[in-house]
């Protein structure tokens, strides 16, 4: 059931679901999609965990058309008020696409909130030449939503996009809202991390599942595997023969969830020693 997991001080609500009961996990999908695209895999981990499916800000149910709400300071305040709100202290961090760069975000900013941290897809890092492209193409996508539509808006992206997200992105238009989705693509104007190397100081045990098209190259996630200190490349990636959400949940579900359960008995052996 879609409720309201966190209203801010902006008066903007989060909206999503949660599913499951056990150690908290906030799971965050891709830009463009909604969180209807990371069920399938929520459900498999509702076992043994509490899995909080949010809404990103501006996608969705969770409205938002104020350009200014879009940065990436606040996506992770965003996370870190859904897990207050859940009354929990810290959480597991998974996130496909945008959302991966959300969780890594918030593992740099506040490494005391993420117990793990699961990558899917991670975004591209671009050098200034593709940002400065980056940001004009979605500049081109916002003003293309607000006069025309999201179908419209779309059509500069789902050409080069793989199956799997291309399916996924046509499922949320309906559910979305154009002048929110149009403010959400203000952050091609604030910059995540100029270089990989920025994430060295991130010391999240982080499990790294590789994209395939050029908005999230493989190459990213054998990089990003070898810089942060605790991270893991997963023998799984992400693939051209999925076509919905289903496929990425039954792909990747067995390994997040033994990543999940190995993180979780190495902490409580820290503990115990």
């Amino acid at each position: 059931m879609v409720r309201a997991l966190h209203v801010g001080d902006d008066g903007w609500p989060l909206m999503g679901e949660v599913v499951g009961r056990g150690e908290l996990i906030i799971m965050l999908h891709g830009g463009g999609p909604d969180h209807y695209s990371m069920r399938p895999l929520a459900d498999r981990l509702a076992g043994r965990y509490r899995v909080a499916l949010p809404d990103i800000r501006g996608y969705g149910a969770s409205r938002c058309p104020d350009p200014t709400l879009h940065r990436w300071d606040q996506y992770v305040s965003d996370v870190i008020a859904i897990i207050h709100a859940l009354d929990d202290t810290c959480a597991h961090l998974v996130g496909a696409g945008l959302g991966g760069t959300i969780v890594l975000r918030t593992c740099l900013q506040h490494p005391r909130i993420a117990r793990s941290a699961v990558v899917i897809s991670a975004e591209a890092i671009e050098d200034d030449a593709d940002k400065a492209a980056d940001t004009d193409l979605m500049d081109r996508f916002a003003e293309r939503a607000r006069s025309r539509g999201l179908q419209a808006a779309w059509e500069l992206f789902i050409p080069d996009l793989q199956p799997l997200i291309a399916n996924l992105v046509a499922e949320a238009i309906p559910r979305a809202d154009a002048h929110s989705a149009a403010a959400a693509a203000s952050i091609g104007h604030d910059r995540a991390f100029a270089t990989v190397e920025d994430l060295r100081r991130i010391d999240t045990a982080t499990l790294v599942i590789a994209g395939d098209d050029i908005r999230h190259p493989e190459c990213l996630a054998h990089s990003l595997a070898d810089v942060l200190p605790r991270g893991v490349l997963a023998e799984v990636s992400m693939s051209r023969q999925f076509v919905n959400a289903e496929d990425m949940a039954h792909a990747f579900g067995p390994a997040i969830e033994n990543f999940l359960r190995r993180t979780s008995d190495r902490d409580t052996r820290v503990h115990e020693d």
